[in-house]
């Protein structure tokens, strides 16, 4: 591992905040963000699509408050981590297997900096299929939460009907490397029904870093994206639930992943719990404080109440 920049003038983090650069088996050179350990544990922040570390800062300010440290990553393609060489600014692979590696890469991390134990997963949107299939994996957690993950891709109903063909015929007419219908490069959201947040202040922290940062900035995925992920969210409902402890928070107001997915997910886990926040958007973690600091506390009364639950994280 190497020093690698983490922007401390955006993320509003707890003091002592690092940043690495880590290696995956492909040669991918990944970011890392640590701030400092818990006496409760560490957790595992597996970010969203378009996100990056510094956008939890203040969620790691506030599991350190509770006794918990946590690591972030910018998985490959999003933050300062390898982008893709056709296109910086467009959310690229070609497979799901490839955030495997990153996670992979993360794991080994984790060993080396000798983070305090037990390890807690705490995952949302791309992130929670990223984190849900690391389950899979052997990823050792003694709990885990998920926020909005993304189990199933929302799209029209016509988007639906012809994905199929537009996704088969994309690579033979050469543009599998294009932005995915309705979306494009990176450009500012205005505050009024934006899908992410109801609190003007989190809304702003977060575009203020994209604004101060463009280099941070991710616009839409390719059509070869999309085709991983509707792969890789299939293969997520088809599998057996595991024997681990999961709550999923949900926001009434979804309007970013399938919600229908999650709660056909959860029906079928037998240690699951699935909270919905009925006056929530997307970002839970991101709303208004009445909302978000009982999300904040159900996490870590999570993770304490399953603290000795599974194996420590080696």
């Amino acid at each position: 591992m190497e020093p690698a920049p983490l922007l401390a003038d955006i993320a509003d983090g707890p003091e002592g905040g690092k940043a690495f650069w880590i290696k995956t088996v492909d040669g991918t050179r990944i970011r890392i963000g640590v701030w400092p350990s818990g006496p409760k544990g560490t957790v595992l922040m597996f970010p969203g699509r378009t996100e990056y570390i510094e956008k939890y800062g203040r969620v790691a300010k506030d599991l350190s408050a509770r006794g918990y440290g946590m690591v972030a990553v910018d998985w490959r393609g999003q933050g300062l981590s390898d982008r893709p060489k056709h296109r910086r600014d467009m959310g690229h692979v070609i497979s799901f297997d490839e955030y495997r590696e990153d996670v992979e890469a993360v794991r080994a991390a984790f060993r080396s900096l000798e983070l305090r134990k037990p390890c807690f997963v705490l995952g949302h949107s791309m992130g929670g299929a990223i984190g849900l299939r690391a389950l899979y994996d052997g990823l050792p957690a003694s709990a885990v939460v998920f926020t909005a993950p993304m189990w199933g891709i929302r799209m029209s109903r016509f988007l639906r009907s012809i994905s199929g063909i537009v996704l088969g015929l994309s690579k033979p007419l050469g543009f599998d490397k294009s932005f995915a219908p309705t979306t494009g490069p990176a450009a500012p959201m205005v505050f009024d029904d934006n899908p992410l947040t109801s609190d003007r202040d989190m809304f702003e922290y977060m575009e203020n870093q994209v604004a101060q940062h463009p280099e941070l900035a991710l616009g839409g995925p390719s059509l070869t994206w999309v085709d991983a992920a509707l792969d890789e969210t299939k293969w997520l409902l088809d599998a057996e639930p595991l024997d681990v402890p999961v709550l999923t928070i949900l926001g009434g107001q979804e309007r970013i992943v399938e919600a229908s997915a999650i709660h056909d997910r959860m029906a079928t886990w037998p240690r699951g719990v699935l909270k919905l926040v009925e006056e929530a958007r997307h970002e839970v973690l991101m709303e208004r404080d009445d909302l978000r600091g009982p999300c904040i506390d159900a996490i870590t009364d999570w993770f304490e109440s399953h603290s000795s639950d599974a194996a420590k994280a080696s």
